[in-house]
């Protein structure tokens, strides 16, 4: 390969990873979040399986409930497969600018990871769409242990449509 030749191909492997590799847009979240009427207990209907909900079997859930400082606290809790109960508690922060659809939470120390609203039942607040940025991580959730199927499919279609693998998305037991 001529010295001319081998920069052309650097050039065309650049300018391929450039346009092939370059990062998809975030998923967008929902308007706005009022964050009392999010509050209360939400029930895990499907999850992106993830390393740190790997003991949790069945009976997945979230509490959410708002502090007089102003964050959330966060309560998740499942049973193992074993049966025996799990939780762990945590706080939630809005980030500024978001309306409350984007949170941090915390569940040890100064470590937070992103909470994005992807998707909500505006009126009843009754489901939610809950995501990462990177995508790594989805749950669908409830207000009952489980959705009808037109609701279920319709949550699968929204996570599609802000690039989830449908693949990913693995009903959570109750």
């Amino acid at each position: 390969m001529t010295p001319k030749n081998s920069l052309a191909a650097i050039l065309l492997a650049t300018t391929v990873c450039f346009t092939g590799c370059a990062t998809r847009p975030a998923p967008t979240t929902v308007s706005s979040v009022d964050l009392q009427k999010y509050s209360g207990k939400w029930y895990e209907v499907a999850r992106k399986p993830n390393w740190f909900q790997r003991q949790c079997a069945s009976g997945t859930t979230a509490e959410y409930t708002p502090l007089p400082d102003g964050k959330i606290r966060v309560v998740n809790s499942c049973l193992g497969k074993d049966g025996t109960p799990s939780s762990i508690t945590g706080k939630a922060t809005a980030v500024p600018g978001s309306n409350n659809a984007k949170l941090k939470v915390s569940f040890f120390g100064p470590f937070a990871g992103d909470y994005w609203v992807l998707g909500l039942d505006e009126k009843n607040y009754q489901w939610a769409l809950v995501g990462h940025p990177s995508r790594k991580f989805l749950w669908i959730l409830s207000r009952k242990p489980s959705l009808n199927p037109t609701e279920y499919e319709a949550l699968v279609g929204l996570a599609v449509s802000q690039g989830y693998d449908p693949n990913d998305i693995v009903p959570s037991k109750p």
